[in-house]
């Protein structure tokens, strides 16, 4: 193309900026392209604050969570051993010829004061024919022990039953 040509491109040695820059208490100021917005390093550290104060959030309330199922897991294993340790004593009970004397409640010995434990011991005596000693008389002993730690209806409330039916044959 031509220099002169009416399409063709002046080129000039006066150079203008590519954005206009507004005055600077203009209201416009801030909304133009080319000068930098302020504040969003701001808005990304509050933003970042937040999210890290949910993950400990998080994270404690399942720590908290966590340790609340242990100890009542611990507290279920304790109530499993004061039933079975009824049940062993109302074996022994039983055996000895004491069924009607089972104390209906008592603390176990080395657990906390709210551990209570019930023992129940019920004697039903029969007959079996026998075929090589003739007639003989079969006691049987049904003992219940049930184990309870806490009232019903609190957090850490542990509660264990355990049956057993022992023969004994006279």
């Amino acid at each position: 193309m031509h220099p002169d040509s009416p399409h063709a491109v002046r080129r000039t040695s006066r150079r203008f900026p590519l954005t206009p820059v507004a005055h600077k208490h203009s209201a416009l100021g801030s909304l133009l392209p080319g000068r930098q917005q302020r504040g969003f390093g701001l808005v990304a550290a509050m933003f970042l604050i937040i999210v890290v104060a949910g993950a400990i959030a998080s994270m404690w309330r399942m720590s908290v969570t966590q340790t609340a199922t242990n100890n009542l897991s611990l507290q279920q294993s304790r109530a499993y051993q004061a039933a079975r340790a009824g049940i062993e004593w109302g074996i022994s009970s039983a055996l000895a010829g004491n069924c009607s004397l089972v104390n209906p409640s008592f603390t176990p010995d080395g657990f906390a004061e709210q551990f209570r434990v019930d023992v129940s011991c019920e004697k039903t005596e029969g007959s079996t024919p026998l075929p090589e000693e003739g007639v003989s008389t079969v006691t049987f002993f049904s003992i219940t022990s049930a184990a309870e730690y806490a009232s019903p209806g609190t957090p850490d409330h542990a509660y264990r039953r355990l049956n057993a039916v022992v023969e004994k044959e006279d």
